[in-house]
């Protein structure tokens, strides 16, 4: 049953699963995180920040037992990193439609490109941490990608 429960949240309710992109798949399921947190933030900043910052960790833990059970690094099925990312890409950005599609192609490009540091991440650390920082990392990238991009065409991130 652990096993199984690990597979579903790992691969993103098997989103990782996808023949082909299974990362730009498993950000979708970011996508589909976006409402809670964002109802998070609306009824507490800090306990929004709190939900992040366990999402992470859990997404390590699971990330690292599902390496074990697919028996690869950074197996391309673990599509939690994506959700995790993703869900950095959009921290206390105003919802808005123009914002969550801005947000996954940002991340998207910089999850594909991985700009230092999230490079050395996905290429130097093992396991877990290795599989979900450099995603974490590039959501950031896309978070303030995306205040730049708004600030210049005069919308509210």
């Amino acid at each position: 049953m652990r096993r199984r429960a690990v597979i579903f949240l790992a691969s993103g309710a098997y989103l990782g699963y996808a023949p082909v992109a299974s990362g730009t798949f498993g950000t979708l399921g970011g996508v589909a995180l976006y409402p809670v947190f964002e109802g998070l933030r609306r009824f507490s900043p800090a306990l929004y920040v709190l939900s992040f910052l366990a999402l992470v960790a859990a997404a390590v833990a699971i990330a690292g037992e599902a390496e074990e059970i697919f028996g690869e690094q950074d197996s391309g099925k673990i599509t939690i990193d994506e959700a995790a990312g993703y869900v950095a890409a959009t921290l206390f950005v105003t919802p808005s439609i123009p914002a969550v599609i801005a947000s996954f192609l940002l991340f998207r490009a910089f999850d594909v490109a991985k700009p230092w540091p999230a490079g050395y991440f996905d290429r130097e650390i093992r396991g877990g941490p290795g599989v979900v920082l450099d995603d974490v990392i590039a959501g950031f990238y896309a978070n303030l990608a995306l205040r730049a991009l708004f600030a210049l065409i005069g919308l509210a991130p």
